[in-house]
């Protein structure tokens, strides 16, 4: 027992707690390719397993921001993890790659296994959505630097791509149209405005508000995890010829659909194509934010945007559908500036 590290504030029996809590969470997640067990000094995968021929290695890191208030406020920590490996692994997968492993790291005040291994098991279930190998991560506990009850969760991810594969963008062409697929809520951007928007205007995290189409309080609502779009979207890019794929993370549309396309390439969005979700109408009323400011922050209830030829799109919307993603042609590549009409 290190008794002046715990008079220091860390409690070394209780990390050990967590790595012993989360050891099942962690074996749930392995896949083909997977080397080593939880507890090694650096994670493993064999990459020749896989086979390809000309492999390109696409790696992300991301957090999930200020979402993290949210859930101090409501007490919630199970759904926070699938957002970290959400942010990380639809960011490779923008390029065609396939998530191979994963990687968190978990900063906290204070060591409570509990809380920890709820947090890990979101990581596990985020690394099963995605199929990808949850190969190892770090614990640190460092008093002083957090609140009481508070945290931070860091994700690291590495996928990969053959090489003839890789979607760079540079096949995108003007004509090319849009296929939208459906975010799940606010994901994990644009929080630190959320969370203004709700306290300028005193609304209540715990209350439920009908105007937002759900029987869950708002802090739920705006914790519901990020979608997940690897395995759908692979199977889209086997069977069509996608030219491009946006995350539509911080930044909103203005940000990230133009980062797919080439000089001089814009997007005609036709607005009503999809559902806005009642989160956003919420939001924007509450806040008083410009209607076209809205697209420049949030996803606005689409989370992932593909490019592609017109005559592949129904086979794409279809192959989602299959996954329970609602899709749908929301725009075209054009010549010039964005527009929203």
């Amino acid at each position: 027992m290190a008794q002046h590290y715990e008079a220091a504030g860390v409690n070394l029996e209780a990390g050990y707690e967590v790595v012993s809590r989360i050891k099942s969470h962690v074996k749930s997640t392995m896949r083909f390719g997977s080397m080593g067990n939880i507890g090694s000094f650096g994670g493993m995968f064999d990459l020749s397993a896989l086979q390809v021929k000309e492999p390109i290695l696409v790696s992300g890191t991301d957090g999930v921001g200020t979402k993290l208030k949210i859930a101090f406020a409501m007490d919630k920590h199970d759904t926070i993890g699938i957002d970290a490996v959400a942010m990380c692994v639809n960011d490779v997968l923008a390029q065609g790659a396939e998530p191979l492993i994963f990687l968190d790291y978990v900063a906290v005040g204070h060591n409570v296994p509990a809380k920890i291994e709820s947090i890990v098991a979101g990581v596990a279930e985020g690394c099963r959505q995605a199929g990808c190998a949850l190969v190892g991560g770090e614990t640190a506990e460092m008093p002083g630097m957090y609140g009481d009850g508070e945290y931070d969760i860091a994700g690291y991810t590495t996928g990969v791509v053959e090489k003839s594969k890789l979607i760079d963008g540079t096949k995108v062409a003007v004509g090319d149209v849009l296929v939208g697929i459906a975010s799940t809520g606010v994901h994990s951007n644009g929080f630190s405005l959320v969370r203004k928007i709700v306290a300028d205007a005193g609304k209540d995290l715990h209350a439920v508000y009908p105007e937002l189409d759900a029987e869950k309080p708002l802090g739920e609502v705006l914790l519901t995890p990020t979608r997940i779009y690897v395995k759908q979207v692979l199977e889209v890019i086997k069977h069509c010829d996608v030219h491009g794929v946006a995350h539509i993370t911080g930044g909103g549309f203005d940000e990230n659909i133009p980062r797919i396309f080439q000089p001089g390439q814009g997007f005609s969005i036709k607005e009503g194509s999809w559902e806005i979700l009642p989160v956003f109408k919420c939001l924007e009323a509450w806040g008083g934010v410009p209607h076209r400011e809205m697209f420049n922050i949030f996803n606005m209830g689409i989370g992932m945007v593909i490019a592609m030829p017109e005559a592949d799109a129904q086979r794409a919307i279809d192959i989602l559908a299959k996954y329970g993603d609602k899709a749908q042609v929301i725009g075209r590549v054009i010549e010039g500036e964005n527009e929203i009409v």
